[in-house]
């Protein structure tokens, strides 16, 4: 039975989809004036791991992730570029679609672009404002009455009240209210515009994450997804637009992943403190990547560090290590790995400890394979099946153990990977001699071993 920590209530809740079998789901995508940075890699594997999983379990999903085309920083950009808004565009969707398919993130559904879109925002932006949600500002912006939205800040926990009381804002005089936010822009020169019945201008943001998830899903919906920086402002505007324009509930389920933070400080472009994931796919491979990331619950903070990267390279090396020489059966059998590997995703998609089923489930294989062959081949079947659903493991382990060589003729992480299993073994039989030796060997290799509560990592010493 699938829980999901619900942003909006709190609380981990009995997933209970609108329709029964089918869900549809929404993800922030990205703005597109820049590479994606890793960052936004958690955010697309966390969710294509979420849709991967709720397809394994049988759901019929509609997977919606947008782009934003057309925004201030896109604009911003361009202009220093002196090229052409679309062709800026144009050229970051192509690059995050190459990351994507590096990273084995399988696209969305419907994709979805905030100018393609304008009629629906118009349109929504009209009902606000016939509703008295909404209403023009002396400078002929559209902006959202935040008062008139009784449930405004459920999501972010935050009170308007608070709010007025305790933050500093931008004083904008056209506004009735200082934490109102803009629906429509009047056009500035030399940016792009489309018209409507205020005149030419352009949308917020805001208002077209609502009016692309109605066009894409309905008024009302399974689950949004995003990044936890999103909670505040987006998608608590999110919920007083839309709700407001329908009269119904707008989401379900509200799902925020973590942070990427480097020295203790979120990874963001505005701090400049953020790796593309270009440049770090230059220095690992992706599948290294997409592995650092699904390492840790998606709510939890992920910590970028070279360290935390080895150690997900070893860790995948110990993966395909047990696979290797054992070729795959047809015939899937199901274990009660499988169920723990449920258990696992069913609380909340918790990658962590489905992770930590496949290493069960690669220290048996290890065990038996030279002397039952037959069940280490189901048990490898059902491995691999299982890291399908993770979306890893999907070399051959002869090539991506080839790929893990040591070019300078030393141990190769297989080789290393062997030997720890061998002092694993060794420590299970209270052979407490061959395990200091092992260990001691690779030492004098340069091999430095870590007994952690997860298992034995390692490095080369520098």
């Amino acid at each position: 039975m699938l829980k999901i920590y619900n942003t909006l209530s709190r609380n981990k809740e009995i997933f209970t989809p609108k329709i029964e079998g089918q869900v549809g789901m929404y993800v922030c995508g990205m703005t597109v004036y820049d590479y994606c940075h890793v960052g936004h890699a958690r955010v697309m594997v966390v969710f294509d791991i979420v849709a991967r999983y709720l397809r394994y379990s049988g759901y019929a999903l509609t997977y919606v992730r947008n782009i934003t085309d057309i925004d201030d920083k896109i604009i911003k950009r361009a202009n220093e570029n002196g090229e052409d808004i679309t062709v800026l565009t144009e050229r970051f969707i192509n690059a995050m679609h190459e990351d994507e398919q590096a990273l084995n993130v399988l696209p969305p559904d419907i994709e979805p672009k905030a100018t393609g879109s304008m009629d629906d925002m118009v349109a929504m932006i009209a009902d606000l404002i016939a509703k008295d949600f909404a209403y023009v500002g002396d400078n002929g912006d559209v902006f959202y009455a935040v008062d008139k939205f009784k449930n405004y800040g459920a999501l972010s926990g935050k009170k308007l009240e608070d709010l007025q009381a305790g933050e500093r804002v931008d004083v904008d005089m056209a506004k009735r209210n200082p934490f109102d936010f803009v629906l429509w822009k009047q056009a500035k020169v030399d940016e792009p515009f489309w018209t409507s019945p205020w005149g030419n201008g352009r949308p917020g943001w805001h208002i077209e994450c609502s009016a692309m998830s109605k066009n894409c899903l309905g008024n009302h919906f399974d689950i949004h997804g995003g990044g936890m920086d999103l909670q505040f402002p987006h998608h608590e505007n999110e919920i007083a637009q839309s709700e407001a324009a329908s009269g119904e509930k707008f989401v379900n389920v509200w799902m925020h992943n973590g942070f990427v933070r480097i020295n203790e400080e979120k990874m963001s472009k505005s701090l400049g403190n953020f790796f593309t994931v270009r440049e770090v796919l230059k220095q690992y491979r992706p599948e290294v990547v997409r592995f650092f990331v699904l390492s840790s619950h998606y709510r939890s903070p992920l910590n970028y560090s070279d360290e935390q990267l080895n150690e997900s390279a070893a860790a995948l090396t110990r993966l395909y290590t047990a696979l290797r020489e054992l070729d795959i059966s047809p015939d899937l059998v199901q274990t009660s790995y499988t169920e723990r590997f449920k258990q696992a995703m069913d609380d909340d998609f918790n990658t962590a400890v489905a992770v930590a089923v496949l290493f069960d489930m690669a220290r048996e294989i290890n065990k038996i394979k030279t002397i039952d062959e037959t069940s280490a081949i189901q048990l490898a079947t059902e491995l691999k099946s299982l890291a399908d659903v993770l979306g890893i493991l999907q070399s051959s382990p002869e090539t991506f153990l080839h790929a893990s060589e040591s070019v300078e003729g030393g141990l190769s992480e297989q080789d290393i990977e062997a030997l720890i299993e061998q002092r694993v073994a060794a420590k299970q039989n209270k052979d407490w001699a061959l395990a200091d030796k092992i260990r001691d060997d690779l030492n004098q290799q340069g091999i430095i071993l870590e007994d952690v509560a997860a298992g034995t990592s390692w490095r080369r010493e520098n």
